[in-house]
């Protein structure tokens, strides 16, 4: 057996006052850190969610800058092709094709006569406006594909003229976000023998003068 004096000579005993260090204080209780952090991290991500969602919708609620433009469903109304009159006689019957109008673009057309007849001639108008794509990209490639080679100074930004000498020719021009076409042709009629003969009437050749003239008026009139 262990006696008192053993106990007494041996080894201090180690009280718990001497096992225990001073602790550190604790951080203030509340969110921790980390969860501070992520939280910071999703407030500037929603924020510059929402930045990035009013931009685009002011970009789209300004659309495109249409100069002017606006869909017209009568566009032989506006068309008055005077110089046109003065070349192939007395302006006669008018007709609409296909009207188009949505939110990417707008298109309309009408044709016209002109004489009276084994006289009479023809001429188409249309107009195309488009509302969200740039035309001006691929105006001169597909100017180009109709066979629309000569380039006509003057009228709206860009303009090509196609000759077919006596049987007329055709006139596109770009504006903006606007493009107008006239083309001039020949008629064709039934003569006595029920046979389809092709109209006489002055020669066509330099027709472009005058179909110039009438798209310029026609440029200004649908502004209108």
């Amino acid at each position: 057996m262990i006696s008192e004096p053993e106990l007494e000579g041996g080894a201090p005993f180690v009280t718990a006052e001497v096992l225990t260090e001073e602790r550190p204080p604790r951080p203030p209780r509340g969110r921790r850190p980390w969860l501070w952090a992520f939280g910071g991290a999703v407030l500037a991500s929603a924020v510059w969610g929402a930045g990035l969602y009013a931009y685009g919708a002011g970009q789209r609620d300004e659309g495109v800058e249409l100069g002017g433009y606006r869909p017209v469903e009568e566009l032989c109304e506006r068309a008055g092709l005077k110089g046109l009159s003065v070349v192939l006689g007395k302006r006669g019957t008018a007709g609409i094709g296909p009207f188009l109008d949505e939110p990417v673009l707008s298109e309309s057309s009408c044709f016209v006569s002109f004489g009276e007849g084994d006289r009479e001639q023809g001429a188409s108008v249309t107009y195309t406006l488009h509302k969200k794509a740039d035309p001006e990209v691929e105006f001169a490639a597909r100017a180009k594909y109709s066979d629309l080679f000569e380039p006509i100074a003057g009228v709206g930004e860009q303009a090509f003229f196609g000759d077919r000498g006596e049987d007329g020719g055709t006139l596109r021009v770009l504006d903006g976000q606007a493009v107008v076409q006239i083309e001039v042709h020949r008629n064709y009629y039934e003569d006595e023998d029920g046979e389809m003969a092709e109209a006489v009437g002055p020669d066509l050749s330099g027709i472009d003068v005058p179909m110039t003239q009438d798209l310029l008026a026609l440029l200004a009139a649908l502004k209108k």
